[in-house]
C-alpha cells in the first residue's frame, strides 16, 4: 500500500479553506495522512511556520493569508526523488537514485515509515547540511522483498521468523496457528530454516511484516540447506510444471519425418560438438576446411529449439519466465524440460536434429567473401572435449586422450588455424581481452567441496576453448549483419563505453604504478584495448585487469542495435546457445519466418513472434533474469567456498590484495582459489582504509598495504550466513605462533558497542564500500552471526513478538506529538 505525504501546496490549499486555527489531528484527517505519515506532517507544518505563512497555538494552525496563497510560500516545495532503499542492519537507510545528482539521501529510522530493505520508493528531502541531504519515506512505490529466510520459532501458538538477513525488518509475524502437517500451512519446527512469503507489509516504523512459510529447508548449517535457500530467495524454480514437461515429452524421443520436410539435409557433414567435459546440453557443433582458393569454408550447427518451444505454450511461458540456465557446482537448472534440453534438442552423436546453421566462406585472411543462414539436420559426428581437441592438436598432454577427436585431428587443425585468424582480426579491430581465471568447484561423491580451482589452469585446454569461442562469436556477428541487411527485427547484445567516472579509480592506480593513462583514449576500443594490452606483462596485471573490468558497464540486451563495445563489433547478438538463453530463442524465431514465408506471410507470422512490445519484453526481462542468474551463481559459488574452507581455519595461505572495501580488505588465495576478508583492525593498528580505495595504512607505523600486495594471511572463520572467510595479515612466519586463534565472534564480544550511528558516521560507513565486488559487498551487511554453520546469537525477549512489534526487537512506535521548538 502506497503511503503518500501531501504537498506543500495542499496543505496550505487546505489550511486556506478555514476561517480558524485547525487541530494537527484534524488537517491529517482532512488529507487523508496515514499514521505512518503523521510525523512527515509535523515537520511540513514546522517549515511553514519557520516560513512565516502559517501561525501555530500549541498544535492549532492558521494560514497567514497576507503570505500564504503568494507564489513564493507555495514555490518552495520540498525535493522529491525516486530510488532505490539500503537500510543498514542498525535501523537507518539511504535511497540512491541513478537519475539524480549528488549522494544518496540519508534515512533515518523513524523517517522509513512502513518501507523496508529493497523497496523502490519515493523520498522528499527534509534538510540538508555539509554532511548531505537527509530525507524521508512519503511513498513506496514498490516492494523489493517479498521473500525471506531465517530461523522459525515458536513460544505457545506464537511462531515468527528470526531473518537472516539484519537488513530487513523483522521479525515476521506468522499470524495463523501453525499446521506442522498441512502442505500449505506454516509447518516447520522450532529452529529450522525456512523461507517465508511476506503477505502483509508495515505500515509504520515499528510495526513487523507478516508472511507465512512456504518452504521448510532443514537444520541450520548444511550445504543442501544454504544452497537451497538461495534458490527459494530469488523465486528460482528446479522443477518444470508438470505441462510444460508434457508438451515437452509430447515430441517423442526422435524427429517427426514431417520437420524435416524443406530442410537441407546436413548428415554429410562431419560436425562435432566440442564441450567441456561435464556439459549438460549441446547446442553447438562446428566444421571447417581449406577451399580451392586458399581460403575457409566455415559450418556452425546451432540446435533449432524454436521448431519445439513456440510461442503461447506452456514450454515458452517458463522459459521466457526463466530467461537463461543456471549452472551450480553440483547441478544445472536448465530453461527448457529435460525431454527438450539434454535429449531432442541436444546435439547427440548420430541421431538426427534440427538445426539452423550459419554457413560461410571466408579468404585465407579470414574476410567474409560469402555467407547464409540454413535451416537444416544434421548428425554430430562426434561428442568432444576441450581436454581430448587440446591433446589431439598437441596442446597438452594433461587430458585423457580421446579416440575420436585424433581420427578429425585433420579437420580440427584447419579449424584451430581459423580461429586463430578470426581471434586476430577482432582483437586487432579494438576487441578487449581479459584474461581473468574464473573458479571451478569439485566436489565428492556426497556432493562435498574437494577442491577449489583456477577453471582452464592448462593453456593447451585454454586455445581448445578458444577455437570454439571464436568461431561462435563469428556466427554471432553475421546473424546480426542478416537481421540489419534485411531490416528485421531482432534482440542485440548490446555493451556501452564506459562511464569515464568509474575508470578514476584505476587512472589513479595506473598513476601510482607508473602506468600512463588517458581517460578519453578509454572511450574507444582500440584505446581502451591498447592500455589494457600495456597490462599484460605487468606484476599487478591481474589486479589491474580486474579494475578495469570493474569500471565496464555491463552488457545487456535491447531492440535496438547499439553495438559491442568490448567486442568491438558494430552489430552483435545472441544466436548460438538457444537451449540455455532466451534471447537466442528469439532470434531464431526472426530467421524461421524470414526464411520460410512469402513475404505477406512473413510479415504476419513476425508480428506474431516479434512484435516491437513482444521483442521489448523478451529483452527487458532477459537482461533481469541474466543478472539474477549470475547473482545465484556467485552466491553459490561463494557457499560452496566457505564450506571448503571450514576445515582450513588456523591454516596460512599466500595471495593478492584484490580489493578494499570500508571493512577491510579482499585477498584472493593462489590455492585455493578463494577470496578472503581481512578486516582493517587485523591488519595491525591503527590501520585505515584511504579515500581513493587503493590501500591502507598505519597511522602509528606508515606501513602499508596496496591493491596487488602479495600477502600471507591465516584463516580465522568462515561466516557461512555472510557467505564470507575471514583471515588476518601475518606479517612474519614468527607472528600469532604462541597466540589463541581467534574468531571474528571474540572480536564482536570484546568491541565495545556504541549507540546508534551519527549522521556522519553513517555517510561514512555508507560510502566507505566502493569498489567491492557485488556479491562481496552484499556479503558485507548479512548478519552478524558468525562461528560454527547454524551458530546464533540470540536477543533477549520479552515474548513472541506481535505486528505492533510488542516484544520484539526494533523501534517502537513512534507517538503522535506536538511541534518541537525549532532551533
Amino acid at each position: 500500500m502506497r503511503r503518500t505525504l501531501p504537498s506543500r501546496t495542499a496543505v496550505l490549499d487546505a489550511l486556506g479553506a478555514e476561517d480558524r486555527a485547525i487541530h494537527a489531528n484534524e488537517l491529517a484527517e482532512k488529507l487523508g495522512v496515514s499514521e505512518a505519515s503523521y510525523q512527515g506532517l509535523l515537520r511540513l507544518l514546522d517549515d511553514l511556520v519557520f516560513d512565516g505563512v502559517v501561525t501555530a497555538q500549541g498544535q492549532r494552525f492558521k494560514l497567514d493569508k497576507k503570505k500564504g496563497f503568494g507564489a513564493k510560500a507555495r514555490g518552495r516545495e520540498r525535493e522529491r526523488r525516486e530510488g532505490l532503499l539500503t537500510v543498514n542492519p542498525r535501523g537507518f537507510g539511504f535511497v540512491s537514485s541513478p537519475t539524480a545528482s549528488g549522494d544518496d539521501v540519508f534515512i533515518n529510522a523513524e523517517s522509513l515509515s512502513g518501507a523496508m530493505h529493497g523497496d523502490h520508493v519515493i523520498v522528499e528531502i527534509v534538510a540538508r547540511g555539509t554532511r548531505g541531504a537527509e530525507g524521508q519515506i512519503v511513498e513506496v512505490v514498490k516492494r523489493g522483498t517479498t521473500r525471506v529466510s531465517g530461523i522459525l520459532r515458536r513460544k505457545g501458538r506464537n511462531a515468527w521468523i528470526e531473518l537472516d538477513d539484519p537488513r530487513v525488518r523483522g521479525p515476521v509475524v506468522l499470524t495463523r496457528e501453525i499446521d506442522r502437517t498441512g502442505p500449505e500451512g506454516n509447518s516447520g519446527q522450532e529452529g529450522q530454516v525456512v523461507v517465508a512469503e511476506i503477505t502483509r507489509f508495515p505500515d509504520e516504523p515499528g510495526e513487523n511484516p507478516e508472511g507465512k512459510i512456504i518452504a521448510v529447508l532443514g537444520q541450520p548449517g548444511e550445504l543442501a540447506v544454504e544452497v537451497n535457500k538461495v534458490l527459494f530467495l530469488a523465486q528460482i524454480e528446479e522443477v518444470h510444471t508438470s505441462q510444460a514437461v508434457a508438451e515437452a515429452e509430447a515430441y517423442g524421443d526422435e524427429v517427426a519425418a514431417e520437420l524435416l520436410q524443406g530442410r537441407e539435409d546436413l548428415t554429410h557433414i562431419p560436425l562435432p560438438t566440442i564441450d567441456p567435459e561435464d556439459a549438460r546440453d549441446h547446442d553447438d557443433a562446428v566444421w571447417v576446411q581449406r577451399t580451392e582458393s586458399g581460403g575457409y569454408e566455415v559450418w556452425v550447427a546451432i540446435a533449432d529449439v524454436s521448431s519445439y518451444v513456440r510461442p503461447e505454450t506452456k514450454i515458452d511461458e517458463e522459459a521466457r519466465g526463466r530467461g537463461c540456465s543456471i549452472y551450480l557446482p553440483d547441478r544445472a537448472i536448465p530453461m527448457l524440460p529435460r525431454a527438450l534440453s539434454s535429449n531432442l534438442c541436444s546435439l547427440l552423436p548420430d541421431v538426427t536434429r534440427l538445426c539452423l546453421c550459419v554457413h560461410a566462406e571466408l579468404d585465407a585472411r579470414g574476410a567474409i567473401k560469402r555467407s547464409r543462414l540454413v535451416r537444416g539436420y544434421m548428425k554430430s559426428a562426434a561428442k568432444l572435449t576441450y581436454g581430448g581437441v587440446a591433446r589431439a592438436l598437441g596442446f597438452t598432454a594433461e587430458p585423457p586422450r580421446q579416440p575420436k577427436a585424433e581420427e578429425m585431428v585433420d579437420d580440427l587443425r584447419v579449424a584451430h588455424e581459423l580461429s586463430r585468424i578470426l581471434r586476430s582480426r577482432r582483437l586487432k579491430r579494438g576487441a578487449l581481452d581479459f584474461d581473468l581465471p574464473e573458479p571451478v568447484v569439485k566436489l565428492d561423491g556426497e556432493g562435498k567441496p574437494t577442491s577449489v580451482m583456477k577453471r582452464a589452469k592448462d593453456a593447451g585446454v585454454k586455445k581448445a576453448y578458444q577455437l570454439i569461442e571464436e568461431l561462435m562469436l563469428f556466427a554471432n556477428e553475421v546473424v546480426a549483419r542478416w537481421l540489419l541487411e534485411r531490416t528485421l527485427p531482432g534482440v542485440f547484445r548490446v555493451h556501452l563505453p564506459p562511464d569515464p567516472q568509474k575508470l578514476e579509480r584505476l587512472a589513479a592506480m595506473c598513476e601510482v604504478l607508473g602506468i600512463e593513462l588517458d581517460i578519453d583514449e578509454t572511450q574507444t576500443p582500440k584505446g581502451l584495448a591498447r592500455i589494457l594490452a600495456s597490462f599484460a606483462d605487468h606484476p599487478n596485471a591481474q589486479v589491474l585487469n580486474t579494475l578495469l573490468l570493474r569500471s565496464m558497464k555491463q552488457a545487456s540486451y535491447d531492440v535496438a542495435n547499439l553495438g559491442h563495445f568490448g567486442l568491438a563489433s558494430e552489430a552483435y547478438l545472441h544466436f548460438t546457445s538457444p537451449i540455455r538463453r532466451y534471447p537466442d530463442l528469439v532470434v531464431h524465431r526472426v530467421v524461421h519466418a524470414a526464411l520460410t514465408e512469402e513475404e505477406r506471410a512473413r510479415k504476419k507470422l513476425l508480428g506474431r513472434v516479434a512484435s516491437p512490445e513482444a521483442l521489448q519484453e523478451a529483452a527487458l526481462h532477459s537482461s533481469t533474469a541474466e543478472r539474477r542468474a549470475m547473482e545465484v551463481e556467485r552466491e553459490i559459488l561463494d557457499i560452496y567456498r566457505c564450506f571448503y574452507m571450514i576445515d582450513r581455519i588456523g591454516e596460512r595461505f599466500e595471495g593478492t590484495v584484490s580489493a578494499f572495501v570500508g571493512s577491510g580488505a579482499f585477498v584472493t588465495l593462489d590455492d585455493p582459489f578463494v577470496d578472503v576478508l581481512v578486516k582493517i583492525e587485523d591488519f595491525g593498528p591503527e590501520f585505515v582504509v584511504e579515500d581513493d580505495g587503493l590501500m591502507a595504512t598505519s597511522k602509528r607505523s606508515g606501513d602499508a598495504v596496496r591493491l596487488g600486495d602479495r600477502i600471507m594471511v591465516e584463516i580465522t572463520d568462515c561466516a557461512i550466513l555472510r557467505r564470507t572467510v575471514y583471515a588476518r595479515r601475518m606479517r612474519g612466519e614468527h607472528e600469532g605462533a604462541g597466540e589463541r586463534r581467534f574468531r571474528a565472534r571474540d572480536r564482536e564480544e570484546t568491541r565495545g558497542r556504541g549507540g546508534p550511528p551519527s549522521r556522519e558516521g553513517a555517510l561514512q560507513k555508507k560510502r566507505g564500500t566502493t569498489g567491492a565486488p557485488s556479491a562481496r559487498g552484499r556479503a558485507e551487511a548479512r548478519p552478524k552471526r558468525e562461528g560454527k554453520p547454524g551458530e546464533r546469537t540470540e536477543r533477549p525477549r520479552k515474548g513472541p513478538p506481535t505486528r505492533k512489534n510488542k516484544g520484539g526487537p526494533g523501534p517502537k512506535r513512534q507517538k503522535k506529538k506536538g511541534l518541537k521548538k525549532r532551533r
